[in-house]
């Protein structure tokens, strides 16, 4: 789905003022405002830095304004805890990379991973902690929903990391992940046709608009909510189909030099279903255009 943003509008002047109180060497052009040479905007130019300073004078009568203007500026209420990430960082460094080293100077040198993983960018779904990949094991990109855009709409950020992935480092698996009570998929199943087309998350999920129509004919006596868990699952297969439209994934595919999978992590129950793509067996249908699976596997 897709949220407002709320945004207290009455401290943006304080939050600047405090910006520049703090960095006097913090110029006008750094905050983006440019001096020109009509009139005009001299006079309203000079407006502004009258407000900005008189703000700056608040805030040095008021001790209390300023550290709330600070704390904007540093964090949110609740905000992210740097000292605990930092501590995570030295974490890894003493634990995984001084014990490496080796591991770790080739890395620097070259990568060379077996997958290429297209997961969701919920926070709640992270490949790297679920399936316990470690750095150099997996090219990895995420992004709304966990799609792979049809081959005719052009070049997008899943695109380009796969034929970097598949052409240029040689990955051998790709992996597409799903999950379940995925906000993109629901907001694909409650937008009207192609959506809001000023939104840059519509434009995006109807990628997975054929996952749609089929749920809406395959599980239209289905809750709500059910319809969405088919619809997840069955945009993976949308996405596996998809891949196989890419010219230099399908070519690789028949070599057998490259093989695509599916998967579904439904983190309410902590499972794990995991598929692949078969174009020349015969198990399970896929698809309108009978593609196989195989290997099905249920990790819980």
């Amino acid at each position: 789905m897709v949220w407002p943003i709320r945004q207290k509008a009455s401290r943006i002047a304080p939050t600047m003022a405090a910006l520049s109180f703090l960095r006097p060497g913090l110029s006008n052009t750094h905050l983006g405002v440019h001096r020109h040479s009509s009139g005009s905007n001299q006079r309203n130019l000079a407006q502004a830095e009258e407000v900005q300073v008189g703000l700056l004078h608040e805030i040095k009568r008021h001790p209390v304004v300023r550290v709330e203007a600070l704390s904007d500026v540093s964090k949110a209420k609740n905000g992210p805890n740097f000292s605990e990430m930092k501590d995570r960082f030295l974490s890894f460094k003493k634990h995984k990379f001084l014990k490496e080293p080796e591991h770790f100077q080739n890395l620097a040198q070259v990568q060379d991973p077996k997958f290429m993983v297209i997961a969701c960018a919920d926070s709640r779904v992270c490949p790297s902690n679920i399936l316990g990949f470690q750095p150099g094991e997996a090219f990895m990109i995420r992004n709304v929903a966990n799609l792979v855009p049809p081959f005719e709409n052009g070049a997008s950020e899943t695109n380009a990391a796969l034929e970097f992935a598949v052409n240029t480092i040689e990955v051998e698996s790709i992996f597409v992940i799903g999950h379940s009570s995925c906000a993109g998929i629901e907001t694909l199943m409650t937008m009207q046709d192609d959506g809001d087309s000023s939104s840059f998350t519509h434009r995006w999920v109807v990628n997975a608009k054929v996952a749609k129509l089929r749920t809406k004919a395959d599980a239209l006596h289905l809750s709500f909510d059910q319809q969405c868990r088919y619809c997840e699952k069955e945009s993976i297969n949308r996405s596996l189909l998809n891949l196989l439209a890419y010219p230099w994934i399908a070519d690789k595919v028949g070599k057998n030099m490259l093989s695509v999978h599916g998967g579904y992590y439904d983190f309410l129950n902590c499972a794990f279903d995991k598929w692949t793509l078969d174009v020349n067996g015969n198990n399970s249908t896929l698809g309108d255009k009978q593609y196989l699976v195989k290997d099905r596997e249920l990790w819980f």
